[in-house]
Parts: structure tokens; sequence; C-alpha cells
């Protein structure tokens, strides 16, 4: 019983921070996506702290910035790395993967169940990626690969954590 309150009030204050989100954007497109880009993760972590996993997801960032930043530096000016307005370092796309990290780890940590709030959340991520794409910033194959990236630094990379090493040892012990 108490774990569903718990539950009901993590989506409760999740879909109240998307929407808050949206209602100091202004009807800026751009605007929005740069803030849901912040809101996403911030309220991963948040949840992360509730749940004592916030050193876990701050692993998993960390690694996102590593598969983001590393191929931004690593293919200087090659075409792939060009954006739609002419700069540089558009592959792949940091706003996409920390969004994607941070609606990923809400939806399987937070708002389990909650099909609605976890929608809201999966399509804040994805208007991320699209308001890159409206504002010129990147091409639809650099948000792509920023989802990639977002979503494998959160699946993929969850046992990095110390504390995920040190759980597992004191399983086994």
């Amino acid at each position: 019983m108490m774990r569903r309150i718990a539950t009901r009030w993590k989506a409760l204050t999740v879909a109240g921070g998307l929407a808050l989100t949206f209602a100091i954007s202004g009807k800026d497109a751009e605007r929005l996506g740069d803030n849901y880009q912040y809101a996403l993760p911030l309220m991963a972590l948040a949840c992360g702290v509730t749940n004592g996993q916030a050193q876990d997801f701050m692993v998993r960032y960390v690694v996102q910035l590593g598969l983001v930043h590393g191929p931004k530096n690593a293919l200087g000016d090659a075409a792939i790395n060009t954006r739609p307005n002419g700069n540089l370092k558009g592959m792949p796309s940091g706003h996409t993967a920390t969004a994607v990290l941070g609606a990923s780890n809400l939806v399987h940590e937070c708002i389990k169940g909650s099909p609605i709030v976890q929608g809201a959340v999966i399509l804040s991520a994805g208007y991320v990626g699209a308001s890159r794409i409206e504002a010129d910033h990147h091409n639809i194959w650099q948000v792509l690969a920023g989802a990639l990236a977002g979503w494998l630094s959160d699946r993929a990379f969850r046992r990095l954590s110390p504390l995920g090493w040190l759980k597992r040892l004191f399983r086994r012990g």
C-alpha cells in the first residue's frame, strides 16, 4: 500500500515537473527542448536520491558524457560531425542523449506503474531531439545517435557503478 502511494507521488511529481517546464518555456520550441534536456535528468537524479540510487545515476551520466563528447572531439571536421547550420561537433546530439538518459531512468526506476506519465516522459525526450532538428543544430542521424548514446548509458552501463559492485559483492559473500 505504501509503495503504491510512493509510486503515485513520484508520478505526480514527474508530471508536475514536465508541466512546469512546459509552462516556464514559453512558445519557443528550441527553448522548451533545451529546458526538457535539463529537467529530465534532474528529475531522474531526484528520483535516484529517493531510491538510494543517485550514485548509480551519476556514474551513468558521466558515461553518457563520454559517449557524447568523445566522438564530437574525435570526428573533428568530418562530414558526419558537421551540423546543418555549418558548425562542427554535431555527432551525436548531446541534448538528446541527456534527455533520453533521464527519460529512460525515470521510466525504468521511478514511474514504473504510471503508463501515462511514462508516455509523457518519452515524448518529452523525443521532443528534445525534434527541437534540435527544427533549430538546425542537428540532423536526424545525429539525434538518433544521441538517443542511442543516452539509452545505452542508462540501460547497458548499469553495472559500472561502484555502488552496484559493492551490492553484488555482499550478495555473494
